[in-house]
Order: C-alpha cells, then structure tokens, then sequence
C-alpha cells in the first residue's frame, strides 16, 4: 500500500539535499567505504497507522556508499497548511513533515574491539 506521489511521505527530493558529498574525502577509502545510517521518523495517518514510507526511493537518493538498512521510528507531524496541488495527487491539504537523520562512517579494519566507536571531535580531532 503505497500512497500516490503527492501523498507520499518521503520523496526523494526530502533528502537529496545533503552535504554527504562534502563527506567524501574525510572518508578513508572514499565513496565506496563509505557507510550511511538513515533514520526517519514518519508520522501516523489518519487511520493511526505510519504512513508508507517508499524504501527504493529513499535508497535512490543515495548513489554512492553502503546504505545500511533504512530504520523507521514514529515521529514527524501533519498539519493543515491550506493549500491542495491537484497535480500532485494531493486529496486534503495535510502537510506530511518527515524528520531525516543520515549519519556517515567507514569500516576500519584496524579496530580490535566490538560494535561501533563514537568520537568526540570538539578538540578538533
């Protein structure tokens, strides 16, 4: 069940502008060790459930690195904002707000221990 592309949730444009380019040579290895988390927080449609959300869309926004499963959470908000597109497929004026959070990392072969490492950079480092 996915909504027509006026009532979808997450476009491709939600999340095209990012600064995952400007990542690329803080990377070691590039855009092909790169690792990319994305999180969304979809909000609930009027029968209480989450809104679809289109993965292969998400996924396409991002041409380059390891996309890691996509993990969606409730969150976001509807409103009312006035207007109806038609030609959008837009049947009410509902404004769908999802929150996006892309994280990058890398694979270092060189760490021993388990799980992930988190950095604190404030010292510039």
């Amino acid at each position: 069940n996915r909504v027509p592309l006026g009532r979808n949730p997450l476009r491709p444009s939600t999340v095209q502008f990012n600064s995952i380019p400007g990542m690329v040579d803080h990377v070691p290895g590039g855009r092909k060790a790169m690792l990319i988390h994305v999180k969304l927080g979809i909000p609930n449609g009027r029968d209480g459930q989450m809104l679809p959300l289109d993965h292969d869309q998400v996924r396409a926004t991002f041409p380059y690195g390891q996309l890691l499963p996509l993990e969606v959470v409730p969150g976001g908000l509807t409103y009312g904002c006035g207007r109806v597109v038609s030609e959008l497929g837009d049947v009410d004026d509902v404004a769908i707000v999802v929150n996006v959070a892309v994280s990058i990392g890398y694979h270092d072969p060189t760490f021993k221990g388990e799980g992930h490492v988190t950095h604190d950079t404030r010292d510039g480092t």
